[in-house]
């Protein structure tokens, strides 16, 4: 898989009208009216502030959960999908102290954190974007897509994955849901 850098930029306007905006633990965003998503934008954004991250190959998940999920995923952009999710996220540092081996057992082992999202596809569609290595102030830019009828489903994979043994270890976390700007 390719690296490929996203910038989400919050602001008075946007591609993406904010309908929610909480903050569920840690320091608040500045809550803002739209949302624009571009990938590696070529001059800067007029926004309140730029959450910056990139794509990249599956860290925890094994070849047969990749398999599963490129299979049963649909892509992200469905004229279908007019409702979204920007759900940024950060671990404490005793995550971080962790091996890869411990957090995965975390991950999959304790959390189920990709069945979880499993039984959502292919009504959710997701992408997760990297932002530690980017020193910006949250670890995961987690990206959800879907339709307005699949909302409830949505509620239901967020209450199932904030319930696992591996939320013990976020220490800030904001939940920004949109539906596309110009849709009543």
């Amino acid at each position: 898989m390719s690296v490929t850098h996203y910038h989400f930029a919050g602001g008075d306007t946007g591609l993406w009208r904010v309908t929610v905006h909480k903050t569920l633990v840690g320091d608040p965003l500045v809550p803002v009216q739209g949302l624009t998503v571009l990938e590696s934008p070529a001059a800067p954004m007029p926004a309140h502030w730029v959450l910056r991250g990139f794509t990249s190959n599956a860290r925890y998940a094994t070849r047969s959960e990749i398999t599963a999920l490129r299979t049963t995923q649909e892509g992200l952009g469905r004229a279908t999908a007019r409702c979204a999710a920007l759900i940024p996220i950060r671990k404490n540092a005793a995550w971080w102290a962790l091996a890869q081996d411990e957090r995965r057992a975390i991950f999959e082992e304790q959390s189920r954190h990709t069945a979880i999202g499993l039984r959502h596809l292919p009504a959710i569609a997701r992408q997760l974007h990297h932002s530690r290595d980017l020193g910006e102030p949250f670890d995961f830019l987690t990206w959800f897509e879907y339709s307005p009828a699949d909302a409830g489903g949505f509620d239901d994979l967020l209450a199932s994955l904030r319930a696992t043994p591996e939320w013990r270890y976020v220490d800030r976390e904001t939940e920004i849901r949109l539906e596309r700007a110009g849709l009543q």
